[in-house]
């Protein structure tokens, strides 16, 4: 109680000494009850000034900020796109016949040159042998011509036999060799029929579905398709673009507001239908020099990588490529813009530390970013978390460097153990004083 103000203790010790005599109890009852209401008081003064965190009002907001600067921005464009295989290869029949048998598993890899389909060959092993029967007569046809020949050679020069009949002789050699060689064509052309009631994979590649069965009559004529054949590892991505695109930008380049990306070889990401970007980029082939008179579009080709086999042909996805770059550019979190009818502004933090609404100039995105285009200077800090906190328009706020997927709230959580640790440490120093008075 020595520990109290000298105008407390006065008080307590008069109020106990004329107080109405009753229990212990009452009396230390009518110690305590005026001792517990300046403590309250005590209290609630301390706490009164830390209630803000400063005197005189709240602390400044927290709010995550980036630093603008230049940059290398490319202009990334995203475009409708289809898949195609890099070869495809119709398998067809080349001679007429019932197919026997199928050879392959429908779905599955096979190479150049495998065996597909076997077409019923009786009919072409026997003309094959009929023509090796041509080739062995013509033979012997030549055989006997040619040693007619080689008698009547001598016979003729000594004048023993007549030049025409000499002649005769000569004219049935060659004829027999004529002979000889068409037999021998036939006889490469049976060979030729009798392969192709063996039919082979034309290329390498995954085989679809087989559109016939065992049984099925086929026909050279009508050129009946057996099945399809793909070429997938490495696939095509054609996709088109408007004529007022490729306007834009190549007058953006003209004035050279804009440069062409890179060295030609424009690099291209394939974006599935699910929004996943293939991991693999592609390169730009070509674009098209004729424009698509019903559409007005220009049509673009890329090649795209794909071991996974995740692409496959028709199927829809979106193609991003950078056509061009902006040397001196500028990005911003697309969270940090606010897009109205009026305009695009920000909100950018000033030396006296008040954030101040600055209209801008956006292009395109780039991925969950705005390429700035004017309104900015390099150094600048842009606002971009934290706006919920601002809660008096023009008020200072504490600015900190904002980094992605985290939040300026947790440095303001931070300071905030601090704070509330004050109002604890307040309790067991009272608790001191009570016992003592006590």
């Amino acid at each position: 109680m020595s520990s109290l103000h000298p105008f407390v203790r006065h008080f307590l010790r008069t109020s106990v000494r004329h107080a109405i005599p009753t229990s212990p109890l009452t009396r230390s009852a009518l110690v305590l009850t005026p001792l517990a209401l300046l403590l309250a008081a005590c209290g609630a003064k301390d706490a009164a000034p830390g209630a803000g965190g400063a005197p005189g009002g709240p602390p400044p907001a927290t709010v995550g900020v980036v630093t603008v600067a230049n940059e290398t921005v490319a202009l990334q464009t995203e475009l409708p796109g289809r898949v195609s295989a890099m070869r495809v290869a119709q398998v067809r029949a080349r001679v007429n016949g019932v197919v026997l048998k199928r050879l392959f598993r429908e779905g599955s890899e096979v190479k150049a040159g495998q065996p597909l389909y076997q077409i019923d060959a009786a009919p072409y092993r026997a003309a094959f042998e009929s023509a090796q029967a041509s080739v062995a007569k013509g033979q012997a046809n030549l055989a006997q011509a040619t040693a007619q020949v080689e008698r009547y050679k001598p016979l003729v020069e000594a004048n023993a036999v007549s030049k025409q009949e000499y002649t005769t002789l000569v004219t049935a050699q060659k004829q027999a060799e004529a002979d000889l060689a068409t037999a021998k064509a036939a006889v490469q052309t049976a060979q030729i029929n009798l392969d192709y009631a063996n039919v082979t994979a034309p290329i390498s590649g995954r085989i679809g579905q087989s559109l016939v069965t065992e049984g099925a009559l086929v026909s050279a004529a009508e050129a009946t398709q057996l099945a399809v054949i793909q070429q997938t590892g490495t696939v095509y991505v054609n996709f088109t673009q408007s004529t007022t695109d490729v306007l834009r930008l190549r007058k953006a380049i003209a004035a050279k507001q804009v440069r062409s990306a890179g060295d030609g070889s424009v690099p291209v990401r394939v974006v599935l239908e699910d929004g996943s970007e293939l991991p693999r980029q592609g390169k730009l082939l070509f674009t098209d020099l004729t424009v698509d008179a019903t559409s007005g579009q220009i049509t673009l080709r890329a090649e795209v990588p794909n071991p996974d086999g995740l692409l496959l042909p028709g199927q829809y996805v979106r193609v991003r490529l950078s056509q061009a770059e902006i040397p001196a550019g500028m990005l911003l979190p697309q969270q940090a813009v606010t897009r109205t009818n009026q305009g695009d502004t920000v909100l950018v933090v000033g030396p006296d530390s008040k954030p101040a609404p600055r209209p801008v100039k956006i292009g395109n995105a780039q991925g969950n970013q705005w390429v700035v285009l004017d309104g900015l200077k390099p150094g600048e800090q842009v606002i971009v978390d934290g706006f919920q906190k601002m809660m008096v328009p023009g008020a200072p706020v504490k600015p900190v460097p904002w980094t992605p997927g985290g939040a300026p709230g947790a440095s303001a959580a931070a300071s905030a153990p601090g704070a509330a640790a004050s109002a604890p440490a307040s309790a067991p120093a009272a608790a001191p004083s009570a016992a003592a008075s006590k």
